[in-house]
């Protein structure tokens, strides 16, 4: 058996979306910055799935910018809000994704911007009462911080984050990559200003995502060239992708309860069995219904030997799992999230991120189970 329990990386197409997009590479094959009839045709597409997006977050059109992923949209709501907003200060976690945390730093780095990182807790919780204090001693900075985090899945409260930032006149910056597909938000209400979405994490194509950008926000373009998305991101629109990613969207809003309830069904079961298969294993971060994402559940396995050897372990059984981002697969560095929580020193931890979507199923969590009460002893021998 093969099991893929690595969504929160990447998560598998839906065939439904990939039908959805072949027209686009075989048919309808024009410029959508062209103005004779086969470009106007394709550009009606494009707008066609910016209202798809707009409606389902209720904001306006005008309100989406389509980018490359996640990594660009992060990169052109920070640098941009220096750039085009006179940002001078920004209040972060060390726990956000590298898309936001490089990005500050290179700021920094350059002398354009001074930084603040919140404390974070043994569960990947900020302090509201310390970003109050730092907004009242910093005023109009950007406030960058995720809905979720990406390898312990923990959710910050950013309504609560967004109502202090209005109150205090800092922009308020979500990177919401993790949440996007499986939480409802509407942006008329929701007090944030520039959230960050990626299609490959809601079953949509990679190398497509989307800026929401609250209207008055005025950020210039990343990438300079042709008048596209508004002026604000030039270069030839990747036409099916930005189809694929609307109508993926779109079928995830209105599948989400049923989706959400089987993805915590899923993260409850491995839960409870993890629990009675492999004495000693831990949760990390906040695993509680209501402050922490169905999809993740990162564990700690018993023993002193590197988190990779377990790993290995589980990829020869046709287990796919990480250890955390897939972004810093290869650099050896280990997870910044769990280092910043407080997971460092001996013993050591074996930390497996599981991440689970509405494609797995209670058999393949019981092999994974199976397997795991095998390896774990091996690997720590």
């Amino acid at each position: 058996m093969k099991v893929y329990l690595d969504n929160a990386a990447s998560a598998p197409m839906d065939p439904e979306v990939f039908e959805h997009m072949k027209p686009f590479f075989f048919e309808m094959y024009g410029n959508p910055s062209s103005t004779h009839a086969h470009g106007r045709a394709l550009k009606n597409i494009i707008e066609q799935a910016r209202r798809t997006i707009a409606t389902n977050l209720n904001a306006r059109p005008g309100e989406i910018i389509f980018t490359s992923g996640g990594t660009e949209a992060d990169n052109m709501a920070i640098t941009g809000a220096v750039e085009g907003m006179g940002i001078k200060h920004i209040i972060s976690s060390p726990i956000e994704h590298h898309a936001v945390t490089h990005t500050i730093e290179h700021l920094e780095a350059q002398g354009r911007v001074t930084v603040s990182w919140l404390s974070v807790d043994g569960k990947g919780h900020i302090d509201l009462a310390e970003l109050t204090e730092l907004l009242k001693a910093h005023q109009h900075c950007l406030v960058s911080l995720m809905h979720a985090n990406n390898e312990i899945g923990t959710l910050h409260d950013i309504q609560a984050i967004g109502e202090l930032c209005r109150e205090h006149g800092a922009l308020f910056h979500s990177d919401t990559v993790q949440t996007m597909g499986g939480f409802r938000f509407d942006m008329e209400t929701l007090p944030v200003d520039l959230a960050t979405a990626s299609a490959h994490k809601f079953y949509g194509p990679k190398g497509v995502g989307f800026l929401y950008v609250r209207k008055g926000i005025n950020l210039p373009p990343l990438i300079h060239g042709g008048s596209q998305e508004r002026s604000m991101r030039a270069g030839t629109e990747n036409l099916a992708s930005i189809a694929g990613m609307a109508f993926a969207y779109d079928k995830c809003q209105k599948m989400h309860d049923h989706k959400s309830q089987l993805l915590w069904d899923l993260k409850t079961y491995m839960q409870e069995q993890l629990r009675e298969a492999i004495p000693g294993v831990s949760f990390n971060g906040d695993t509680s219904r209501e402050k922490s994402i169905p999809t993740v559940l990162n564990t700690s396995f018993p023993g002193e030997a590197e988190d990779s050897l377990l790993l290995f372990h589980l990829d020869i059984q046709g287990i796919s799992v990480s250890g955390g981002s897939a972004c810093n697969s290869g650099a050896n560095l280990g997870s910044h999230v769990l280092r910043t929580i407080g997971l460092t020193g001996a013993p050591l931890v074996q930390a497996v991120r599981f991440s689970f979507g509405p494609q797995n199923t209670r058999e393949e969590l019981d092999f994974v189970i199976g397997k795991l009460k095998e390896i774990v002893p091996a690997s720590v021998m």
